[in-house]
């Protein structure tokens, strides 16, 4: 039985995410999410716009994914050590270092393969550019109704 872990913060659902985990899967018979806690994703990306239970609830209902956790507070690789995988998937886009983290492993006596995967080919949007629609939709579209008001 071949365990891979997947990690991620998993704000806003898309294609890419659903990429990454399914490739993920690929690697291994079982796989193991750990979704960011909501103190790390502000601490490294942003204020969550979903709660973090929320995000393990939604991320453990996708077809992909056999168990997903919460992410540890401080030291990364302390779940790490908790799940003891046989392969760590990164994204493409993750900011992580592969070899570094190999090197960190291996110090604490692990012997876990890292693999960098690859980018999804075609348009796909990542959360910040999901949130930009958003937020540009929503700027126009009360635009357009102060607008109307106006006119009446």
């Amino acid at each position: 039985m071949v365990r891979v872990m997947a990690s991620g913060v998993f704000d806003l659902i898309h294609l890419g995410h659903v990429h990454y985990l399914e490739e993920a899967k690929k690697l291994g018979d079982e796989l193991v999410v750990v979704v960011a806690r909501d103190s790390t994703v502000r601490k490294e990306k942003h204020e969550p716009i979903t709660p973090e239970e929320f995000r393990r609830d939604l991320v453990e209902s996708l077809k992909p994914v056999d168990r997903a956790v919460l992410g540890g507070e401080g030291d990364m690789f302390k779940v790490v050590e908790e799940l003891r995988p046989d392969v760590i998937a990164l994204g493409y886009d993750q900011y992580h270092d592969a070899e570094r983290i190999e090197a960190e492993l291996k110090k604490r006596g692990l012997d876990i393969k890292v693999v960098r995967l690859t980018e999804l080919n075609g348009d796909l949007d990542g959360t910040r550019k999901i949130i930009k629609k958003v937020v540009d939709w929503f700027t126009a579209s009360e635009k357009l109704r102060k607008a109307e008001e106006g006119d009446e």
